[in-house]
């Protein structure tokens, strides 16, 4: 069962996502803010669904969405929108969408064949890199070319966008370097453990697409 206080952690979360302020979001969803806030910092908090369906109208977002109870299942399982368009994006826009840390795909080849894991990834001068350990799966991708890949969805509106970033996979073995990637890394590896070896992707092209409804 999902924690009741996920719900105020997916409100907070989804606000900061669009860049609005508790007041706002209580506007939209003609609540008080006092009450927003309530449902934000109380673990306990059990919010109505009539209150939910408006906050989730005001957020851009769903109820099972803000409830947690898609979390089991894939992105994208809405239906697409009624008239989408595809669009390429600029270098500039893929690299604003890249942004300086997030979670992404990198491919590798391993003795089993292919295979596609997620990092937690930095983003340091001009190039991509993840930390890990030698043995696992994502290590398999330095001393070769790799494709990284990160993405988006907002099942709210059925659009989304991907960037994919292709060049050669190294170990980064200068402690200068190390240095940074650490200094500059957001979050230790979501998945835990020893993770202290750093793999950096420079990229020979970056690429990306978005979907947006017309």
């Amino acid at each position: 069962m999902r924690n009741p206080g996920d719900i105020g952690r997916r409100v907070v979360a989804r606000r900061e996502e669009l860049g609005l302020t508790r007041e706002q979001v209580a506007a939209r969803a003609g609540t008080a803010a006092d009450y927003l806030r309530y449902v934000e910092e109380r673990p306990t908090a059990s919010p109505g669904t009539g209150f939910l369906i408006r906050l989730a109208a005001a957020l851009e977002t769903t109820v099972a969405q803000l409830r947690g109870s898609d979390a089991d299942l894939p992105p994208g399982i809405g239906r697409a929108a009624y008239h989408p368009e595809l669009t390429e994006l600029d270098p500039g826009e893929c690299w604003a969408r890249l942004s300086t840390h997030g979670v992404g795909r990198v491919s590798v080849s391993t003795p089993d064949g292919p295979a596609i894991v997620p990092v937690n990834y930095t983003v340091v001068d001009g190039a991509v890199a993840f930390s890990t350990a030698r043995g696992t799966t994502p290590a398999l991708a330095a001393g070769a070319e790799a494709a990284f890949e990160v993405d988006h969805i907002d099942e709210a509106l059925s659009e989304g966008w991907s960037v994919l970033v292709v060049g050669r996979a190294e170990w980064v073995t200068d402690p200068a370097a190390t240095g940074r990637l650490v200094g500059a890394a957001h979050s230790a590896p979501w998945a835990g453990g020893d993770r202290e070896l750093w793999v950096r992707i420079t990229p020979d092209r970056v690429t990306g697409h978005r979907i947006t409804a017309r």
